[in-house]
């Protein structure tokens, strides 16, 4: 690569602190303008944009509708701490129409984990004596912050938070700890973690991901979400759903707990709800969300939490995906890109899963299909390539994720999946065996 972009990739590295994304380290990319669904490099290079932004840009980049709506609150009002502003009682009611009828309680945030965080605030104050343990499954992801690494016993350098976390067996039915095979496991996992969480006299909750993302795109087998869900309503474990990734429509639902069989009391949305700009909501039952012990004076309120812009964003946002009926437009999207991913995994012995619901999926790339063995260097060497033929995709280990705007239309989606097998080719190619 040469050109502005690596003047200005060198400039930058002098100054910015190491630790970027995978995807970011191996791209090398310096993007300059995002039109729907296409993104636009310093040096004028196109890429088809199958991550939208970080799995965030449901509209696509800059959609005039949420560029109209920032800019015109932009030179109203930006922060007044969590003071009321005109629209945020219209946001409340839209929400209202578009979420089950039981989550009709809302908190705003500014980022994913900050709304997991503040979810856990809830789950510790409302908990009765004794339910000092909170589930939660193995794989899942909910962030960086303290409280929600503790969650799935992510230690950082030499210290150990695993805190008062209880890890279950997630559906990860391609490599199944328990070495069983659907459906003659009678979903085993699903029995083990209402053994192990649901039915415990001291676990609170159980925090989740419907389908569980930074994973790869793990989606459970019909039946794993309805046992654990009744089990955990017959025995007061509150279901804490973690849709920052899944929330506003992207599985072809508005909640993929709706799609999975799950009814969450409290569900933690982010990412796609304002179209990338940052933007986080805590929607949850009323008993809970407005119980004295989870309100007091500053409970749900932080700098940019709520903020005018915002809500502006995650107004106009929510708006085009119920006008325009996006919700089904996923469905239909995600049925045309699932039967083409389908095809390239019987092409590729290194495409070893593809799994997906609407317009999110995970390709998991090993070394071979007998052996299963994973291969972060085709994931990387399918990535690098990709780019080069102008599509983006996200990567991280062996996974390479694939979420594409709400708004793409079939012959993008067709021309993205056509450069993905070349770069598939191309990489199996290259990488030594």
């Amino acid at each position: 690569m040469a050109g502005h972009q690596q003047q200005q990739l060198v400039r930058e590295a002098r100054h910015l602190a190491p630790g970027a994304s995978e995807e970011a380290a191996l791209g090398g990319r310096v993007f300059a303008e995002g039109r729907g669904a296409v993104l636009t490099d310093l040096d004028g290079n196109q890429y088809v944009d199958f991550a939208a932004g970080t799995l965030t840009q449901s509209l696509g980049h800059g959609h005039p509708e949420v560029v109209a709506a920032l800019t015109r609150q932009a030179g109203l009002l930006w922060n007044v701490h969590d003071s009321s502003t005109p629209e945020r009682a219209e946001f409340f009611e839209l929400l209202a129409r578009l979420l089950p009828e039981h989550l009709n309680t809302y908190a705003l945030f500014s980022t994913g984990a900050e709304v997991v965080e503040a979810a856990l605030r809830v789950v510790q104050s409302t908990a009765e004596p004794g339910r000092n343990r909170v589930g939660a499954l193995r794989h899942g992801f909910h962030g960086k912050t303290m409280g929600a690494r503790m969650l799935v016993h992510w230690d950082v350098g030499h210290q150990a938070f695993s805190g008062n976390s209880i890890l279950g067996y997630s559906p990860y039915c391609y490599r199944c700890p328990l070495e069983l095979t659907y459906p003659s496991c009678d979903l085993r996992c699903a029995t083990l973690v209402t053994r192990h969480i649901a039915q415990k006299p001291n676990v609170s909750a159980l925090v989740f991901e419907p389908v569980l993302g930074a994973a790869g795109v793990i989606v459970p087998p019909a039946g794993y979400w309805e046992r654990v869900s009744e089990a955990c309503r017959e025995n007061g474990v509150v279901l804490v759903a973690d849709e920052v990734l899944t929330g506003g429509g992207r599985t072809g639902a508005f909640l993929a707990s709706e799609l999975v069989g799950a009814e969450p009391d409290l569900v933690a949305m982010s990412k796609g709800m304002a179209n990338g700009f940052p933007f986080a909501v805590l929607a949850g039952r009323d008993e809970l969300l407005r119980a004295p012990a989870a309100s007091p004076a500053g409970a749900y309120a932080s700098t940019y939490a709520g903020n005018p812009l915002g809500i502006a964003a995650a107004r106009a946002t929510l708006e085009v995906v119920a006008r325009d009926h996006l919700i089904d437009r996923v469905r239909v999207l995600g049925e045309r890109l699932s039967e083409q991913l389908a095809a390239l995994r019987a092409r590729f012995d290194v495409l070893g899963d593809v799994r997906g619901i609407g317009l999110l999926h995970g390709l998991e790339f090993v070394r071979d299909g007998s052996s299963r063995t994973p291969a972060p260097e085709i994931a990387r060497a399918v990535y690098t390539t990709a780019l080069d033929l102008g599509l983006r995709t996200s990567v991280g280990g062996h996974i390479i994720r694939l979420a594409p705007p709400f708004t793409m239309d079939e012959a993008l989606l067709d021309e993205g999946v056509r450069l993905l097998e070349r770069a598939i080719e191309l990489a199996v190619e290259q990488v030594p065996e």
